[in-house]
């Protein structure tokens, strides 16, 4: 018998709902309650912080930045000509075939094995949907590699020549990201145009070098986050025989419903950073203009006033549905259901296998700039 639990793996420190809006010592506001939140995040008086956008600003003026590190209209117009690589027709016509062939490939490994760490096969399986949707499919293997090198948690104690190694090495692997994943599919692409995201930035006169900082920042997006969402949600399913038993034998409505549950208490990223372009008024207290914000996520999606009672357990069919875990406004995640289409049809294939348990819990790490966790050595045995 396993051990019911079925409230948070991942401790992301003191975040529960408290004060609406509060300035920190350091200057930084903070929201954690759910409406409040919300409301912070669907304001267009607001920019993108964190994730890297202080690097990105650097070539500002020199070429355009992804979509993920802009604001306003013309982050609007990119978001609106690319948002039908992932609406949920095309994902289960162009995309579903994929995602069950590859996640029985996966399955498949394990039962060869007879063990294999979850967090390896799923990645697996979120780069090569991800890049399918992208459009690299022409690079030689190891793309999984190389990614999962390229976005490992930094050292944050990293000084003097062990940061400079750690941006060297950085370096090289989105070097080799470069020459060995993105090239190849844009001559691909240059010579014929296909129906992906790369064939549309060409259409958009992006250079390899913008079309490179798409595929990094949906690569981010698309496959790591994914890779740990599966990940935490098979967690939650092998330690609660209860809950296990309701995703096996529920209908593909029910299984989303847990998948979403789990994902509100288990968000990916835990905080969302913005800075304020004007000052934004929010109930009694008003954020002033270049002001940069944290929305606990983590701490939000436990409001009570939201989630109903115990919003700390998992308790499929909450109305808040995931909460706040893929965002919301204009940079709410554009690949939501890609994801959640992915992880259940990896795990009801997963967890159809016989004898199918758990050998080792994963290490959680955490990342501190944006509260993400990373999980690893999850060992599965059939």
């Amino acid at each position: 018998m396993t051990t019911v639990d079925n409230s948070r793996k991942v401790h992301r420190g003191a975040r529960s709902p408290g004060c609406p809006v509060r300035v920190g010592p350091d200057g930084v506001w903070a929201i954690q309650d759910f409406a409040t939140a919300r409301e912070f995040l669907r304001h267009t008086d607001t920019r993108q912080a964190g994730l890297g956008i202080e690097n990105a600003l650097r070539h500002r003026g020199r070429m355009r930045l992804p979509m993920l590190y802009r604001d306003g209209p013309e982050h609007r117009e990119q978001r609106r000509q690319t948002a039908r690589f992932f609406t949920p027709k095309r994902v289960e016509s162009a995309y579903g075939d994929l995602m069950h062939r590859l996640a029985g490939q996966q399955c498949e490994v394990l039962r060869r094995r007879g063990a294999a760490d979850l967090s390896a096969l799923s990645f697996q399986l979120a780069v090569a949907v991800a890049a399918e949707v992208v459009g690299l499919t022409e690079s030689p293997p190891g793309m999984p590699r190389r990614l999962d090198r390229f976005f490992r948690i930094p050292d944050p104690h990293a000084r003097g020549l062990s940061a400079l190694r750690q941006k060297a090495a950085d370096n090289s692997v989105l070097l080799s990201f470069l020459w060995r994943d993105v090239r190849p599919a844009v001559a691909a692409r240059r010579r014929k145009r296909r129906d992906d995201l790369i064939s549309h930035l060409l259409d958009e006169g992006c250079t390899t070098a913008e079309i490179l900082g798409e595929c990094v920042t949906f690569a981010a997006a698309g496959m790591v986050t994914t890779r740990e969402f599966i990940t935490v949600a098979a967690w939650h399913l092998l330690t609660d025989e209860t809950l296990r038993a309701r995703y096996e034998t529920g209908d593909q409505a029910e299984r989303v419903a847990i998948l979403h549950e789990i994902l509100r208490l288990e968000p990916v990223v835990g905080d969302l950073l913005r800075w304020t372009t004007a000052d934004v008024p929010l109930g009694d207290v008003t954020i002033p203009s270049g002001a940069r914000v944290d929305i606990a996520v983590a701490a939000a999606n436990l409001d009570p006033d939201e989630a109903g009672e115990q919003p700390g357990t998992v308790c499929p069919g909450r109305a808040v549905g995931p909460g706040l875990s893929f965002g919301d406004g204009a940079h709410r995640c554009p690949g939501a259901y890609v994801a959640i289409q992915e992880t259940d049809i990896f795990l009801s294939r997963l967890f159809a296998m016989p004898g199918l348990r758990m050998i080792q819990h994963p290490a959680v790490t955490i990342r501190p700039d944006i509260a993400s966790y990373e999980l690893k050595g999850l060992i599965l045995a059939v």
